[in-house]
């Protein structure tokens, strides 16, 4: 699954485990473990190129500036925008592969109309969130970092979104869905981007494999009477699609569930970049 509708992002040429990509007029090269194959030409000599994410010895990277760029800038896909910046571990605030769920997850709103309530889990900088608000859902936000979540409140700013079209929670998300269910809060929808290896507050280690099965058990609870969908994102290369896929349909209420790999097209030689696997739980589609 792949969306073909951006025009302010654009990955150039891929290969040797980077990729070229183009944020609206802005070139950056970073690094991509799905990469493996030889790219067509030497990437760090692309003659517009504004900067690149070297990834030291010890451990992370750093960005290295080749021409000047803004600080941060602005991108839009359909009618919604989003603000751009180099940031730690190669991140920019955005992935633009997720594009083809945000456009899945519309569809379904704008089937059922009015204004159904959505739970965006592990939301980052609120690209769904964003999407999802700017056509009437009522979004209810939630990261832990507060960072993340200023962002994404910036984002929905740009895009003119409704003032009460999200509700933003900085807050652990296994904490935040046990309390919702104790306070009997139901969702029409339930996505999440769920991190693949983290820490807890206490030094416990999260490892997605050993934590997707409870987490969507325990989430599943918060879904209302009449769901639009349940989608789960993951960016780890253990969980195939299938395996996801066979998790929903043993935690979900009887549906349709499907289960792909998300990719990106790129203007080189036909490639299509991965980009990680999704799983999409619907009620009676």
């Amino acid at each position: 699954m792949q969306t073909e509708k951006w025009t302010d992002y654009e990955i150039i040429a891929s290969g040797d485990g980077e990729k070229l990509e183009r944020w609206g007029s802005v070139i950056l090269l970073r690094p991509d473990p799905q990469a493996i194959w030889r790219a067509p030409f030497d990437m760090s000599k692309f003659p517009k190129l504004n900067a690149r994410y070297v990834r030291s010895s010890s451990g992370g990277g750093a960005w290295q500036v080749l021409s000047p760029f803004p600080q941060e800038w602005q991108i839009a896909y359909s009618d919604v925008k989003f603000l751009i910046k180099p940031m730690g571990f190669k991140h920019t605030g955005l992935f633009p592969e997720q594009a083809v769920n945000w456009d899945t997850m519309r569809e379904a709103v704008i089937r059922r109309g009015g204004r159904p309530k959505i739970l965006n889990l592990f939301g980052y900088t609120g690209g769904a969130s964003v999407a999802l608000a700017k056509i009437g859902a009522r979004v209810t936000h939630v990261d832990a970092a507060k960072n993340m979540v200023d962002r994404c409140k910036q984002n929905a700013t740009i895009s003119g979104c409704p003032e009460d079209g999200i509700r933003y929670i900085v807050d652990d998300c296994n904490k935040f869905v046990a309390r919702e269910i104790k306070r009997g809060n139901f969702y029409d929808g339930i996505l999440m981007d769920p991190p693949s290896y983290g820490r807890g507050p206490n030094g416990e280690t999260w490892k997605l494999e050993d934590n997707v099965c409870a987490l969507v058990e325990q989430t599943a609870k918060v879904l209302s009477d009449n769901p639009l969908f349940f989608l789960i994102n993951s960016y780890t290369t253990g969980l195939q699609p299938t395996v996801m896929e066979n998790i929903l349909k043993i935690s979900l209420p009887q549906g349709n569930v499907k289960a792909y790999e998300v990719t990106l097209p790129t203007s080189d030689r036909g490639i299509k970049l991965p980009c990680g696997c999704s799983a999409l739980w619907q009620e009676g589609v």
